[in-house]
């Protein structure tokens, strides 16, 4: 590796919106995650819809449909 053009990597601190808290290496060392391996549904198993934007919200009263 070439000296003095790599990026220095430091202690991150990484906080999902859930309330999660990982450390790890990065060249950044804060950042926020709107979703993480606790609270996606993939991991979980549980059904529920992570919606940022509003999607799922005007998709069902597009349909008038409900959610369950």
């Amino acid at each position: 590796m070439k000296k003095g053009i790599h990026p220095e990597l430091k202690k991150a601190k990484i906080v999902c919106a859930c309330g999660a808290v990982y450390e790890t290496l990065s060249t950044k060392e804060y950042m926020t995650v709107e979703i993480c391996s606790k609270c996606h549904p993939f991991f979980t198993g549980q059904r529920k819809f992570v919606d940022t934007e509003g999607r799922v919200e005007r998709f069902t009263k597009k349909y008038n449909w409900e959610i369950k």
